[in-house]
């Protein structure tokens, strides 16, 4: 099991502001996730957009996986409300937004809100779009992810 530790505050250093009363846990092996899960594969498989939001779920634990595997530290953020970036990476002497789409609709409340409260220098958006650069938002697409 990965443990993603909820952040209180997106500041250098985001280790020192964990909130220890909540966190999310991600399967080590998203391969395993989704074979035990019983996801037909055709519909992990499918290009068609669905509202199926397990495979929002299964995205989210194939990044988790990703940045466990290369020594990222797992931390998230999440408002009072209901806003919430699934993760939160420091980069030296700044701290960066990452936000997991499981298609090409990409549109976040989420990342605006936090970009009003915190500065950053850009935030990364993970989907199946390619890549890009708008609006401060960094597109990186699922297959190159290994690269990051």
């Amino acid at each position: 099991m990965l443990k993603c530790q909820k952040i209180a505050h997106a500041i250098v250093p985001i280790k020192a502001y964990q909130d220890f009363s909540d966190f999310k846990l991600y399967m080590g092996d998203t391969g395993m996730l989704t074979m035990h899960s019983g996801l037909p594969a055709q519909m992990l498989l499918s290009s068609i957009e669905t509202n199926n939001s397990f495979l929002g779920a299964i995205a989210e634990n194939f990044v988790a996986q990703t940045f466990a595997s290369k020594s990222i530290p797992l931390f998230y953020w999440k408002s009072q409300d209901t806003a919430e970036i699934d993760f939160v990476v420091q980069q030296d002497d700044y701290v960066v937004p990452v936000e997991v789409k499981k298609g090409i609709r990409t549109k976040s409340g989420s990342m605006a809100l936090f970009e009003k409260k915190y500065p950053i220098p850009f935030a990364i958006r993970i989907s199946q779009k390619n890549f890009g650069f708008e609006n401060g938002i960094k597109s990186i697409p699922f297959y190159s992810l290994h690269c990051m």
